[in-house]
């Protein structure tokens, strides 16, 4: 007789680990483990993230069995605890709190003092002799039920709180009575009455069912998923839902709540960085109610305690090998963790506790290099403030340094004045009381963030972090009113559209705009991009078409040029007068006079990028783009060149109708446009041969010029244009009488070429893939019109990432591996390399390095976040590359 495995949904707190952190969400498997490790956790038990994604199967409700599961760990808790939920005698109340397998801070506000009703409130009275604690602790439940289960808006429960501290004229919570808190209390049932048609609920068991279920559902909220989307965090993974017994820090003087990381979050100083508040409950800490204290006074107020968190807080780092975000509660002098989790921290902090994890023996090379995200490491590469225009700029208030930076734009308070203010390409700053989950995409679309309350571990300091966004949190001198639009510090009015300045750094508010600087790279960034470098072994080149990208790339790493645009060259005011000329031509001779002049302006560009390169390779692709992009499309325009270059207004437009394409990324373009007028090439080639000399005769750099045709499909297209390179090539190398060696290769974007590649290798010295276009050819999407459909398909779970940003490589990876095995079999020792925008992207990179690429080629700020990223594909691949 077969015996059926029933699957089990809910774990005992004693049951976990970190390596359950799939199934128990990331608090409850840390949950489990610092349990499992003897710190003083109050106990509980998670609900898995398998339950979540089942609650959904089943149409959006709790079912049976799992209701019986919960109930039966709820018993074991009760018996544990000597206590039961929802009693008049000595009565247990539960915290309920989501947690997915990847942090995601506010997704889901925390329900705490579940448990309590109308009957286990006088319980609670009884039990603690502490009256207002009790009352305290019901209106709180009260309001985070009402807000979180039965979504009913905040201010409806905090608009009778304010009125009943107006009414008795104090400002603290703390300084109302057990009386007036059983009136605030009145009131708020008397709010859920209205709004939801229905009694607050007053059976304990209902209240979990329904908070649990309200967990869930979380999970697909409009800002959980903004939130997903920007992280690449996969929709199936779920949250799990952690009902853990209470432990109070509102009980009084003794009793107290703090958020804390075990090194500074801003910088990754070595040192204990956090906040906590005297007689509150953990919201109070987050929700910026009530300005928190510095962790180190805890040590003056509650030695015992602050003792007893350092070490706490040690003993956790060196756990996890990791600096630690812990919240935790003291009760009655006594010490509670209530959950840790890696800290989300700045790009400086993240490289700085990753070197020195490893020199204080912590960590090996290979773990610190794997502990920071390279795309955070980009933000280390960006302007400060000038010093000069600092010095003289007039400072409005100053704040906490939330998270670190510097950014100027234009005051806006709401999250959708921002967003529409970014669409208007306007650069905004979100100035706000305190933020709250639902301002994410204001968030996400602002400069930098200003809030008037809250502490360095409010919403907005924890999110502005992970994003690596400017803010400074608790600028309490900052008066807003959100409906005039305006804000006041002391007697002055600061209004909707004016600039102001956040430095971050520092936590100060100046007035106006504020030029700045490039950023300095720090010795512990440059020591991490060492070991970096040693591991990885992908190289890493720039996309630079300007001797002065070119010199940036380098500072940065770069270890040659993968992809130089000559087109871009051509648009400088001084120039695009003679390509138009050359564009306008009837006749060869004509165009070859232009491009004559063209010749000299080509190779200066190429001399002086080539010096800059030295020795390094430099990869040049010939003309790319269609002509008609050179030349004007508005009528008013087209007059005005007409009369510039002297020719009659009917002729010009008939060259610019005639140019005009239907379709010009798949047009006239590339290795086309030189089998129509062959003496562009001609010209092109000449310019990089003559450069390549120059700097070899008068600065003895030994220049192997790689010369790249892009946009071919077909080997008679590669073998046409090859004979215009060389025969160029070997008349300009004749005529100098110098020795000169150079590559031929191609750009590998149609997909044609990929499944080719074996007969396009026997022409090819290199493949350089240009996975724009061919992103473009393989889903049939144009780049510049996919916007329009991409945010839709994303948020219907038809695409899960836009493959502009990331290589797919089920479909544009299957035709890159068809590419490079294929051109191995017909040239063994082919160069392979990748320009597309895709080169600066760490999964991307990763794939690079898989498919045993040579190189990657990304724009100069994304080198560095390449050469970590190779290096962490290298520590991740080992031994899997082709």
């Amino acid at each position: 007789m077969e015996v059926e495995i029933v699957k089990k949904y809910v774990y005992g707190f004693h049951e976990g680990t970190t390596e359950m952190k799939s199934l128990l969400g990331g608090k409850g498997a840390n949950l489990g483990e610092m349990t499992s490790i003897g710190l003083p956790v109050p106990s509980g038990f998670t609900v898995t993230t398998e339950a979540c994604n089942q609650y959904y199967e089943e149409g959006g409700r709790l079912w049976e069995e799992l209701k019986g599961e919960i109930l039966a760990h709820l018993r074991n808790l009760e018996e544990k605890m000597g206590k039961k939920l929802g009693t008049s005698q000595n009565p247990l109340l539960v915290s309920v709190r989501s947690g997915s397998a990847v942090s995601m801070p506010g997704m889901m506000d925390t329900i705490l003092n579940l448990g309590l009703n109308d009957i286990s409130v006088e319980g609670l009275v009884s039990a603690t002799n502490n009256p207002r604690f009790a009352y305290d602790s019901y209106r709180r439940f009260i309001q985070m039920f009402g807000d979180v289960v039965l979504e009913i808006p905040k201010y409806k429960f905090d608009s009778i709180l304010e009125k009943k501290k107006a009414e008795k004229g104090i400002e603290e919570d703390t300084k109302l009575t057990a009386e007036d808190l059983q009136d605030i209390i009145e009131k708020y049932k008397k709010v859920v009455k209205k709004e939801t048609g229905l009694d607050f609920p007053q059976d304990a068991k209902e209240q979990l069912f329904m908070s649990v279920e309200a967990v869930f559902k979380s999970w697909n909220n409009p800002r959980a998923k903004v939130y997903r989307r920007l992280n690449d965090i996969p929709d199936v993974l779920g949250t799990a839902v952690n009902i853990q017994s209470m432990v109070f820090g509102n009980m009084g003087d003794t009793s107290g709540t703090g958020v804390a990381f075990t090194r500074d979050p801003s910088t990754g100083e070595n040192k204990l960085f956090g906040e906590f508040l005297m007689n509150a409950q953990g919201e109070d800490v987050v929700a910026g109610i009530r300005t928190p204290r510095p962790i180190i006074e805890l040590k003056a107020k509650m030695p015992n305690a602050y003792d007893k968190f350092k070490e706490v807080a040690e003993l956790l780092e060196a756990h996890y090998k990791d600096m630690q975000d812990i919240e935790f509660t003291i009760e009655n002098q006594e010490l509670y963790i209530l959950q840790t989790r890696n800290g989300k921290r700045t790009a400086l902090a993240a490289v700085n506790i990753a070197v020195d994890m490893y020199k204080e023996g912590k960590l090996s090379k290979e773990e610190a290099i794997m502990r920071v995200d390279p795309l955070q490491v980009e933000q280390l590469l960006h302007p400060t403030f000038k010093e000069k225009e600092l010095a003289q700029a007039v400072v409005i208030t100053k704040g906490l340094p939330a998270s670190s930076g510097a950014a100027t734009g234009k005051i806006y308070f709401t999250p959708e004045d921002v967003v529409n203010a970014n669409n208007r390409g306007e650069k905004a700053i979100l100035v706000r009381t305190e933020t709250s989950p639902e301002d994410i995409e204001g968030m996400v679309a602002s400069e930098g963030i200003l809030t008037a309350r809250g502490g360095m571990t409010s919403h907005a300091a924890v999110v502005a972090r992970g994003m690596g966004k400017c803010c400074i949190a608790g600028a309490g001198d900052v008066r807003i009113d959100e409906q005039d639009k305006t804000f006041k510090v002391g007697g002055k009015l600061y209004k909707e559209g004016e600039y102001i300045s956040l430095d971050g750094n520092q936590g100060v508010v100046y007035e106006g705009k504020i030029a700045t600087e490039e950023s300095q790279l720090t010795e512990n960034f440059l020591e991490l991009m060492k070991w970096a470098d040693a591991l990885r072994r992908l190289k890493i080149r720039t996309n630079a078409d300007t001797p002065r990208d070119t010199k940036q790339a380098i500072e940065f790493g770069a270890e040659g040029i993968g992809l130089c645009r000559t087109e871009h060259m051509f648009f400088e005011e001084s120039r695009i007068f003679v390509m138009r000329k050359m564009i306008l031509s009837r006749r060869e001779e004509e165009r070859r006079n232009a491009l004559a002049q063209l010749l000299p302006m080509q190779r200066e560009d190429f001399v002086e990028i080539f010096r800059a390169m030295g020795d390094r390779p430099v990869t040049i692709r010939l003309l790319d783009p269609p002509l008609h992009e050179f030349l004007p499309h508005e009528e008013e325009d087209i007059k005005h060149l007409a009369e510039k270059m002297q020719v009659p207004y009917r002729q010009l437009l008939e060259v610019v109708e005639d140019l005009k394409e239907m379709n010009p990324m798949l047009g006239h373009r590339g290795c086309r446009l030189a089998v129509t007028y062959p003496e562009i090439y001609e010209m092109q080639v000449q310019a990089i041969i003559e450069a390549a000399i120059i700097v070899k005769e008068e600065d003895g750099i030994d220049v192997i010029p790689e010369i790249m045709i892009p946009l071919v499909g077909e080997l008679k297209e590669l073998q046409y244009n090859k004979d215009i390179v060389l025969r160029k090539a070997r008349e300009v190398i004749e005529e100098q009488g110098v020795d000169l060696n150079y590559l031929i290769g191609t750009m590998i974007e149609v997909p044609r070429a990929a499944i080719t590649a074996d007969d396009i290798a026997t022409e090819a010295e290199f493949f350089s893939f240009g996975t724009n276009d061919l992103t473009q050819m393989t889903f049939g999407y144009s780049r510049d019109d996919a916007g329009k459909f991409i945010k839709e398909y994303k948020e219907k779970n038809i695409l899960e990432k836009d493959p502009f940003q990331r290589i797919d490589r089920k479909g544009v990876g299957k035709l890159m591996e068809i590419a490079v095995k294929l051109g191995k079999e017909a040239r063994p020792d082919i160069k392979l390399g990748i320009c597309g925008e895709h080169g600066g992207d760490p999964n991307s990179i990763e794939f690079c390095h898989i498919l045993g690429l040579d190189y990657v080629s990304c724009s100069p700020y994304r080198v560095p976040v390449a050469r970590l990223a190779a290096a962490q594909a290298a520590i991740n691949n080992k031994g899997q590359s082709k």
